[in-house]
Formats: C-alpha cells, sequence, structure tokens
C-alpha cells in the first residue's frame, strides 16, 4: 500500500465509485419518470373529492396494482400531500397541495398586476371586491380587495384557492354565461360543491332556475345575484374573457350587504366594472404569450352526459 493511499485511509477518505454506465444510468431514470407520473395521477384523482377516495378505486381508475397503489399513497402521506381519514380509510389531499398553489398564484404576473385595478374598483363601489379564475371546469377565488371602511360590510368567509359554487353566485353565473348553453348546464349538474353556511331564500331550486339566470346574464351581459348563495347578499360579476380564444377565463364580482348594494347601487357602479374587466382583459392579452392554456374537454350534451338528470347537490 503505498503512502499517499494510507494517509487516505486513515483520514477516512474514500475514492468515489467507479462511473455507472449509460444504460443503468438511463434506466434509472426511466423508473424515476414513471414513478413521478404515477404519483401524480394519484394526486389528480384525489382533487375535489372531500370525503377522499378508497385504495381500490383509485386503483382501478388508474389501471395500477393495488399494492403498487399502497407505496404510493404510504410515500404522499410520509410527504405530507396526503393523508387517511377515519374511519372510512379512505385517501384525501392536504392543504399542503393546497398552499404550494396559492404561495405560486401569489407570485403570478396576473395577480400582481391585477391588484391596483381591483383596489380602485374596491373604493369605487365601496364593496368586497374578488377576482375569479377558471381551473378546468371551475371556478377559483384568486384575489379580493375590500372597499368599506366603516358601517356595514361584507366578508367573506372563505379564502383564495377556495372553489366557487356555479349555480348560486353572481360570478359562476357570470361566468357560464359566456360559455355555450350546453356545457354550462353540464358544470352546474356535474358540480357537487359543499354549503359552508345556510343558503340564501333566492337559491335556485332546478337546473330550469340556472338556466334562466345564466340567459338573463347573457343578455344583459352582467350577472346579478340577491340573497341567493348566501342570506342577506347581494352580488353581481361579468365574465373575464380571454381576447384571442374567446374563452372565459375567469370574473370580476361585486358583493355587499344586499341593503347597500340594491338594484339601483348595482346600475350606478356597473360602468366601473365594465372598466375593470375591460383593463383585466387587456392584462390577459398583454400576457397571453407568458402562459398556455389548458385545453377544454370536448362538450357534451343532454344526450350522452347522465349528470344533466340532476342539479348536483
Amino acid at each position: 500500500m503505498s503512502t499517499a493511499q494510507g494517509a487516505r485511509e486513515r483520514l477516512g477518505c474514500v475514492d468515489p465509485p467507479p462511473p455507472r454506465r449509460a444504460n443503468h444510468r438511463k434506466r434509472w431514470i426511466m423508473v424515476a419518470a414513471g414513478t413521478l407520473s404515477r404519483g401524480l395521477a394519484v394526486l389528480s384523482c384525489l382533487v375535489g373529492e372531500v370525503e377522499g377516495v378508497p385504495l381500490a378505486r383509485i386503483s382501478d381508475q388508474l389501471g395500477l396494482p393495488r399494492s403498487a397503489t399502497h407505496r404510493i399513497l404510504a410515500t404522499l402521506t410520509d410527504e405530507g400531500f396526503v393523508f387517511q381519514l377515519k374511519p372510512s380509510g379512505n385517501y384525501a389531499l392536504t392543504l399542503r397541495i393546497v398552499g404550494l398553489g396559492l404561495r405560486h398564484l401569489a407570485t403570478s404576473t396576473i395577480t400582481g398586476l391585477a391588484k391596483p385595478v381591483l383596489v380602485r374598483l374596491a373604493r369605487t363601489s365601496g364593496q368586497l371586491v374578488r377576482l375569479s379564475l377558471a381551473d378546468r371546469e371551475q371556478l377559483i377565488w384568486v384575489a379580493k380587495e375590500q372597499g368599506a371602511t366603516s358601517g356595514l360590510r361584507y366578508d367573506a368567509d372563505v379564502d383564495h384557492g377556495h372553489v366557487i359554487p356555479l349555480d348560486s353566485t353572481a360570478t359562476g353565473i357570470a361566468w357560464l354565461s359566456a360559455l355555450p348553453e350546453d356545457r354550462a348546464l353540464r358544470l352546474v349538474a356535474r358540480q357537487e360543491q359543499p354549503r359552508r353556511h345556510p343558503v340564501g331564500p333566492e337559491f335556485p331550486r332546478s337546473l330550469a332556475d340556472v338556466a334562466a339566470r345564466i340567459r338573463e346574464a347573457r343578455e344583459q351581459g352582467w350577472a346579478r345575484v340577491h340573497e341567493s348563495n348566501e342570506r342577506g347578499i347581494s352580488a353581481m360579476a361579468m365574465p373575464l374573457v380571454d381576447a384571442y380564444s374567446g374563452e372565459a377565463i375567469g370574473a370580476v364580482s361585486i358583493a355587499g350587504p344586499s341593503i347597500l348594494l340594491t338594484e339601483g347601487r348595482m346600475r350606478e357602479i356597473l360602468p366601473a366594472l365594465r372598466q375593470t374587466v375591460a383593463e383585466l382583459g387587456d392584462i390577459a392579452v398583454a400576457l397571453a404569450g407568458e402562459a398556455s392554456c389548458t385545453p377544454s374537454p370536448p362538450a357534451q350534451t343532454k344526450a350522452t352526459d347522465p349528470s344533466f338528470e340532476k342539479l348536483g347537490r
């Protein structure tokens, strides 16, 4: 043994292992990519499932062996992305997924650029102003500004990242009014939205009621509700449409106590709402080259989609 080698061993130095062969490294990368893909697929299965999903259903839906599905779920649980509900044993997403998304969204360009526009509308209206963006077949609250500085006001009890009920909110009706009628009604029928509070007396009682509200909003260019999603609260909203694709990408809403946000007051602040939507539309156009849009699923009709048979509650 050479003097240099002996010194290295006494110091605890270890020579690096010989480089792996290229084909072994390639095989390892392929295995890792497949594992990641399956993990993401499992997470997708859990999205929107408030009551969780049993392991067997996840396995069947993805066509994976139950042993492999269990290993993936165990890893996701260890990493804090998934937890098991008791006593059902179903798997559900933790808030870590939501937190990652909201942290990213908080730094995204469109929400940052929208803030001063929303602040101005909030001050003009004196009410709560919110921006929502579409995520595939649902709407998500992404930004809000409170315009009321004193006295009676409405502070929503939902945080950013919550899914918006489509059938009973001005935001939902406004967004749906910019979609083809068949698709709009299909989305309403399919949504199963848990209610965080008692609904108002003007809550729609049938799919026909929702369809009538959508038609009215489509004709006048904006939606309005009074004591629909919540008792004592009124709201108005306009859809945000991508000028390039014509796709409805979100909505802007104003909400407040019904005693303050009356029909007359809505018409007074309607021009300010229109201006805000136009400016946000310009921002969306300017950013169109920086973002990729998720293609919408093919439209289904009443004849092909059984979800038309229910309102979704």
